[in-house]
């Protein structure tokens, strides 16, 4: 497995692998090749499908500017990833290179093939089974599994992850008015946060306050704002609001917010070995249900939970999350991401609540590894229209029902 540095980083949303990942590609194919005069680019499956809501045409073209990039969106050519896309780079003198790009989840991408030579596997275990073997024999806490792998200077990189969490959050509860896109959705974050401050009952003064949270972080995704894939964009409201609450609502010591962290970060890296995070291979179950394990794992981690509760957390987060679909409505990382990251950010908190006593009572039969591979089986069934193409689900149910509405005011006019 490699570095968290690779599975937590900072960026423009609104997608990972829509925005970012071509983010990256640009970049890439302008070091590759810094002498060309124009580009050919053309978008594959899910990348084609849902492109343009997540903004990758508009984000490779900002990236090659001023050199201009022609790009074409291919709906009908199967390639055996989704989300891949060619770049032409041409010269003056008509001369080209081509480089294939697979966009393959939390911004992370393949080129021709392979993973760029900074991605190298650090990690000696792949499987939580044996992590914990390890730890066990070796008297460690899995953050300090952790910190003996990435090094002590992994702290001082999640600190600059835990303040742009917390930046996502705030900027995203100091903005109000509409997300911009066809879908005119408004950002309610802020109003859930006041409305938060008014419950009678600390419960749910407190759940309200984290989904506000939540709401926050993912608007500013869905606007194109900075956030941190965690592991995704889609999903980048789940880990910053549980960040966000336990360090500035509830003044939790910066080593448990950073040691959380990394126990957060070594479950999302484990979901990405050995199964994926990617919603256009295995559905919104590979993103939210991802980031509601971690999150999970995180606030067991803060609470100083024993390793097999924290491994028991991560496992309810993610096996509840089995199935999840991915069907934008419009392509838009807006219905129904936003609202999936907030309610599974508060199931993060109760996914851990339970772990701390079902293990009192009961050893777990299900345990996390057999969970991950049950979802990447499970996103290999899922029909390619549900994950993240848009082309059925809410995607298509919403859709319906505006054109019905749609249909209606344009007959009640006319009479």
């Amino acid at each position: 497995m490699q570095t968290i540095r690779e599975l937590f980083k900072i960026g423009p949303g609104p997608s990972s692998s829509h925005t970012f990942g071509p983010m990256r590609a640009a970049k890439d194919i302008l070091a590759s090749v810094p002498d060309a005069e124009r580009f050919e680019i053309t978008l594959y499956g899910s990348l084609a499908l849902t492109g343009r809501g997540h903004l990758t045409d508009s984000i490779l073209k900002k990236t090659l500017r001023p050199k201009k990039a022609e790009i074409h969106f291919d709906i009908h050519t199967q390639q055996d990833h989704p989300n891949t896309m060619v770049i032409k780079a041409i010269r003056p003198d008509g001369s080209s290179v081509s480089k294939t790009y697979v966009s393959i989840g939390g911004g992370k991408i393949m080129i021709d093939g392979k993973l760029p030579e900074a991605a190298k596997d650090i990690y000696p275990h792949t499987k939580l089974d044996d992590i914990q073997a390890y730890c066990k024999e070796n008297y460690l806490r899995l953050d300090e599994y952790v910190t003996q792998v990435e090094g002590k200077d992994i702290d001082l990189y999640l600190k600059k992850i835990a303040k742009a969490m917390i930046r996502s959050v705030k900027d995203g509860l100091s903005k109000t008015g509409t997300l911009p896109g066809k879908l005119h959705l408004d950002r309610v974050a802020y109003a859930l946060y006041e409305s938060a401050k008014t419950c009678d009952s600390p419960a749910d003064r407190d759940a309200l306050l984290v989904q506000s949270y939540a709401y926050a972080a993912s608007e500013q995704n869905a606007s194109g704002g900075t956030v941190v894939t965690a592991p995704t964009m889609g999903s980048a409201g789940v880990l910053p609001s549980l960040v966000y609450h336990y360090s500035v609502d509830l003044g939790m010591p910066d080593k448990a917010i950073l040691n959380g962290l990394k126990v957060a970060a070594l479950i999302g890296n484990l979901i990405q070995e050995n199964a994926t995070i990617s919603g256009a291979k295995a559905g919104c179950q590979a993103e939210v249900g991802a980031a509601c394990a971690m999150g999970a794992a995180f606030v067991a981690s803060i609470n100083r939970l024993s390793n097999e509760q924290i491994e028991s957390a991560a496992e309810m987060g993610l096996e509840h999350h089995l199935g999840l679909t991915c069907d934008p409505v419009m392509g838009y990382v807006m219905i129904p991401c936003i609202e999936r990251n907030a309610v599974a950010s508060t199931r993060a908190i109760d996914a851990a609540r339970l772990s701390k006593y079902l293990r009192n009572v009961k050893k777990n039969r299900v345990s996390f590894d057999m969970v991950v591979k049950t979802m990447n089986l499970t996103g290999k069934k899922l029909p390619m229209e549900l994950k993240e193409t848009s082309l059925d689900g809410l995607a298509v149910v919403v859709m319906e029902k505006h054109g019905q509405n749609a249909d209606k005011a344009s007959s009640e006019s006319k009479n």
